[in-house]
Parts: C-alpha cells; structure tokens; sequence
C-alpha cells in the first residue's frame, strides 16, 4: 500500500512538472497570431522557448512512460477509453514541433503563414484538450466493470470538462505570456506584460467558477472535508495566483512567471489529492474504478521503478536547470541571426 501510495503521488507530480514547463510555450504558441504583429516578432516568439520546448515535453513522456510500468491497467483503460482526445493532443504536438523546423526554411509569405497556423492549432489544441481530460478523470470516465469506454469523444465535451479546458488554457496563456516577459524586449515585451495584465482577472474567475462547478460536479472535495489540513494545498494555490498581479505590478516579472509555475502545480495537485486513491474513476459505478491498489504493477516492479527514479529524475533536474540557466538571458537581434535560430 505505500508503493502503491507513493507511486500514485510521483504520478501527479510528473503531470503537475510536465504541465508547469511545457505550460509557457503552449501558452506562447497560442498567444502566437495575437502578438506576433511582424515576422520578426514571431521569430522572436519561436526563439524565446525553442532551445527549451522539447526537453520540456520530456515530462510527457516520463509522466506516460510511469502510467504504462506503474499502472498498466489505468494505462491501458485511459488509451482505449481517451484514444480520440490523446491521438488529437499526439498529432497537434506533431504538427507544432515540425511548424518550428519548418517554417523558416523556404522564403515564402504564403509558406510561413501556414506554419504560423500549424503553430498555433499545435499550441492551443493540446492545452484546450489536456484541461477537457483531466476534467473528465476528475469528474469520472463512464467505464463500466470490464474497463470499457460507454461514450464518445463528444461525451467528453460536457460542461464541466470544457470549463476545465477553458482554465488549462488561461493557466497556460498566462504563463506564457509571462514566460515572454521576461525573454523579449521592446514592444513585444510591453505587449506580453499587457497581455498577462488582462488575463489574469478572466483566470482568477474562471478558477473561481471552476473550483465551485469541482463541489457539485465531482468528488474531490471529499478528501478535503475528512482531511481539513489538505486545504493548504488550495491556499497556497490562491495565494500563487493573486501573486502573479502583485509581482506583474512590482515588474518582476520572473517571480509573476514562477508564481504562475506555483499556481499550475497547485491546480494539478488539487485534483491529484482529492482523486486519491482513485486514478480513473467511474462515473458509472464507483466499484469499476481504477484505484492506485487495485490498477498497479507488482510490489517489486514499483519498488526497482522507485530505485531508478531516485537515481535518474535528479539527473534529468539537473540538467534542465542548466538549460534554463544557460539560455536564460533575452532573445535578441543577434540571436536571431544565428544559423541555430527558428
């Protein structure tokens, strides 16, 4: 049980990194045609996450890749059951990675405007639909007790599961306007701060509107209520997210992004915690739910993951840390003119 415990926590914290990284360049691929007002601000937008956006969905990877070893039932119930969504989310991500490579490569108007549309499809689209699913997990897959799938990809789009994409997506467009805040100058980097400034009272309704459609339309509250001390999780939330307009204010706008990094980690963990120790529940019957205990590999298998994972994820940290640090100064004229530049 506490494998299977600790387990089902470094799952959600995979998701919750994954989201709070690749988070600012989907936000920035989505703000793409809004900001990009000429082809050198674009390029500008491109360069500003293009050493870094790869390395990022690397999480996506680890984050499935622990879903398949760990549990392998919920991996193969969550594939079959959100085949359509994930094969959309696949093929978006396919589509922004070759708009990057693509689109300087032939000097063409009509070529780059084609690519600046598969880039922002590839952003926006994966944001929209990660937020529709895990909406949807929170408030319950309609499995029944042989795992199977009893709807279809329009049942996802329910109210509740596309308020939790509309939230995804503004979490993510903050961040990455604030992510471009601090890369860029110039009116680029006055339009970015503009832009976060705007977002963020839509955000902070949404979220509010969002966290009261969870008490009605999900049971994630009722861990909070047995465990009362869990509410610290949505507090700090909160108090993230107000402090991204504090610290917009003050113009430090690495402490408004890292504030937005908070704020998205937070959000994930607030329906990691109150899922607990559901991972994909039914919304059919509460019995056909894949739980940590009944959906999980065996003790020995999640015991020589847990070893590896304590050797290896410092080392992937690690270098992530310096990725960041050494591309962490503004874009400017002169990297753009860079052969290695989008």
């Amino acid at each position: 049980m506490v494998l299977q415990t600790i387990w089902f926590f470094l799952w959600g914290l995979l998701w919750a990194v994954f989201f709070m990284t690749d988070g600012f360049d989907l936000g920035i691929g989505t703000l793409y045609p809004f900001l990009g007002k000429t082809d050198q601000d674009k390029r500008m937008m491109i360069n500003a996450l293009g050493p870094l956006w790869d390395g990022n969905e690397v999480w996506l990877i680890t984050a499935g890749g622990v879903t398949f070893a760990a549990f392998p039932l919920v991996y193969s119930v969550m594939f079959s059951s959100l085949y359509s969504a994930l094969m959309l989310i696949l093929f978006a991500l396919i589509l922004r990675g070759v708009s990057f490579e693509f689109r300087g490569k032939v000097e063409s108007r009509r070529w780059r405007k084609v690519w600046d549309i598969c880039i922002f499809i590839g952003s926006f689209a994966p944001a929209l639909l990660f937020g529709v699913a895990f909406a949807n997990i929170f408030k319950g897959i309609p499995i029944d007790h042989n795992g199977i799938y009893q709807g279809t990809l329009f049942t996802l789009l329910n109210p509740y599961g596309l308020l939790g994409g509309v939230l995804f997506v503004l979490l993510f467009v903050t961040h990455g306007a604030l992510w471009l805040s601090i890369k860029s100058d110039g009116d680029l980097h006055e339009r970015a701060v503009s832009t976060a400034k705007k977002i963020w009272p839509v955000l902070v309704c949404v979220a509010v509107i969002f966290l009261t459609a969870s008490r009605f339309a999900t049971g994630l509250y009722d861990n909070y209520l047995k465990h009362p001390s869990y509410f610290i999780v949505i507090l700090i939330t909160v108090l993230a997210l107000l402090s991204i307009r504090y610290f917009l204010a003050k113009k430090t706008y690495f402490k408004a992004w890292f504030a937005s990094a908070l704020t998205i980690v937070g959000a994930t963990f607030f329906g990691v915690i109150g899922l607990f120790p559901n991972l994909f529940p039914s919304s059919l019957n509460p019995r056909y739910s894949l739980t940590a205990n009944n959906a999980s590999s065996s003790p020995l298998t999640l015991k020589i993951m847990l070893i590896v994972v304590i050797l290896f994820i410092p080392v992937v940290i690690g270098y992530q840390i310096w990725a960041y640090h050494l591309f962490k100064g503004k874009v400017t004229q002169a990297d753009l003119a860079g052969e290695e530049a989008y």
